[in-house]
């Protein structure tokens, strides 16, 4: 046979082998996914021929390479932290089937982007691969785990015995124990800024704080968090509590705690928690403080639903507003991030026939999904921790919150999917309808601080940025280091990571031209916005002496409330 011929001969060999890897890989995407029963097979896969060729070439010079290392007793210890304990490195052949694996799986990464398709499909196949490659390492399999198997030994087997108590546990409550959630309990000690719950409806109770200093601004100031997720992440601990520090600033401060949904609110739409709920809360706070005016902050899926009812709001003419705060918010939806390999119109479509007009997503498939954004530290992790290990993960508050899952009514995240993610409707003006008003963003001249996280794998510090070419007044724009979360609760007596500020307050088209004129500062940015909030709070005035007002506002019971505490 001559050397072309061998050559093409392997070539399809090795194409073979790992298309095969991709083919399982986009299987075991259409079950993350939860695709509806007729989605379409794998799409058929082709690769460009010279990235195949080099790709091949490197993959054969790399196993050469480990195969000697093999044969010599001595292959060199992977750098990944999934094998970086004794037990992998003192076992020649557990070192050599870990380096075998990351070998294996980056010439699957390679493949994935060697496919020729459209920069979407390509996407959703790298996903796909990360998720199969993550599934598939010898440290989720005792069979293959040197760490594991060298603690059962030291052990006597009680590790072992420990990891099926608790695979029983967590099949019990339904989902991995990320940290021992039996330490935690929110008003004891998570969520524990004093106040009282002053408003409720059945989509959200209202938390009044009470004062920590003798005057407050007389703008009050209102929060608005994901429904998605529970407004206590902002109030983990007194010193990482975003609300407390607003409270300590002189701040008038009011919080948005929405319920937990069951099956009797299964029908309820986008527009009722616009209505119903941001625009009912900040009417709320005007009643009480008697203000023409308040600030509002909102995080997340709370920064849309907020943007939405200003939008609303100013549609009818109305302003009550002064300025407001969107951390890490989607307005502009052109850049989703790695959540955009699951949007498209067969998905929403049976989100819609499934749900859209009634219905509940159920809060821990909304969990797991995001956890398998990043499946190595938040799934894999934990199995091999507590069940082939038989460890207790240790107490960690965030972690305990990220488990603390809420549902979505089904109408709501039908229509938030299509009009959001799908279409963008948000920014096209007079193309949607909230709440019987035409959307246009152009009317919300009211000054607005604008934040978002450099790492955020949920909304892209670009999408974040998209946020300041949309809203027309005066804005200010500040990157964060860290992630969604991270990069938000990053108190200032931590001293921890730094942000971006561009003095001159320049604002052009894209991130990266903001990012030549910014200037990089230690620590946190609460400094800096609270400055900013201060600056639109007014003139300060006597701090009240109790909560609400009236009989028609009065203290229903202490903070956090009872929303909060209900599970999914």
């Amino acid at each position: 046979m001559d050397s072309d011929s061998l050559w093409t001969q392997s070539a399809q060999q090795f194409q073979q082998i790992f298309g095969e890897g991709l083919s399982r890989a986009l299987q075991s995407f259409q079950q993350l996914e939860h695709s509806a029963p007729t989605a379409s097979a794998p799409p058929d896969i082709k690769f460009s021929p010279e990235k195949l060729q080099e790709l091949q070439k490197q993959y054969m010079d790399e196993a050469g390479k480990l195969w000697l290392q093999g044969l010599k007793g001595a292959p060199e210890k992977p750098a990944d932290k999934r094998f970086a304990g004794e037990g992998w490195s003192s076992n020649p052949v557990a070192t050599f089937s870990a380096a075998a694996y990351l070998l294996n799986a980056r010439t699957l990464m390679g493949l994935a982007d060697a496919v020729e398709t459209d920069a979407k499909t390509r996407a959703r196949i790298r996903f796909a691969v990360e998720q199969w490659i993550a599934a598939m390492a010898p440290s989720n399999f005792l069979a293959f785990n040197a760490e594991a198997q060298k603690k059962a030994i030291e052990t006597q087997g009680e590790s072992i015995a420990k990891g099926v108590a608790n695979l029983l546990h967590d099949m019990r409550q339904g989902h991995v124990s990320m940290t021992d959630e039996s330490l935690f309990e929110v008003g004891r000690n998570v969520a524990t800024t004093e106040g009282a719950v002053v408003f409720e409806n059945e989509l959200f109770q209202l938390l009044e704080y009470k004062p920590l200093t003798a005057k407050v601004y007389e703008r009050p100031f209102l929060l608005i968090p994901p429904c998605i997720n529970k407004f206590y992440i902002l109030d983990l601990q007194p010193e990482n509590s975003l609300i407390r520090y607003a409270v300590e600033q002189g701040m008038h401060t009011f919080v948005v705690s929405w319920r937990n949904p069951d099956d009797s609110l299964a029908h309820k739409t986008w527009d009722d928690y616009v209505e119903d709920g941001a625009m009912a809360a900040i009417d709320v706070v005007q009643n009480i403080t008697g203000a023409k005016q308040i600030n509002a902050l909102g995080f997340c899926v709370g920064g849309t639903i907020l943007s939405n009812a200003l939008a609303v709001l100013a549609a009818r003419g109305d302003e009550p507003v002064a300025s407001a705060t969107f951390l890490t918010t989607l307005i502009d939806f052109t850049d989703t991030g790695i959540l955009d390999v699951f949007i498209n119109e067969a998905f929403v479509q049976f989100r819609e026939l499934q749900m859209g007009q009634g219905g509940m997503m159920k809060g821990q498939d909304l969990a797991s999904t995001f956890s398998f954004l990043r499946p190595n530290d938040l799934v894999w992790n934990y199995v091999v921790g507590n069940y082939l290990k038989g460890e207790t993960p240790p107490p960690f508050d965030l972690l305990y919150w990220n488990s603390d899952s809420t549902n979505l009514p089904g109408p709501f995240y039908a229509w938030y999917l299509r009009n959001f993610y799908l279409e963008n409707n948000l920014v096209k003006p007079g193309k949607l309808t909230v709440c019987g008003e035409k959307m246009d963003l152009s009317s919300l001249k009211l000054p607005v601080y604008i934040y978002g996280s450099r790492e955020d794998h949920i909304v892209p510090i670009n999408a974040a940025y998209a946020s300041t070419q949309v809203l027309p007044g005066k804005k200010r724009f500040v990157m964060g280091a860290s992630g969604h979360i991270a990069g938000v609760i990053n108190p200032p007596a931590k001293g921890k990571r730094s942000h971006w500020i561009r003095a001159d307050g320049k604002l052009p088209k894209t991130l990266d031209a903001w990012l030549e004129g910014a200037q990089e500062h230690p620590g946190s940015w609460w400094t800096d916005w609270s400055d900013w909030l201060k600056s639109h709070a007014g003139k300060q005035v006597a701090a009240p002496k109790a909560y609400g007002k009236g009989s028609k506002f009065k203290a229903i019971e202490p903070a956090p409330g009872r929303y909060v505490k209900q599970k999914a």
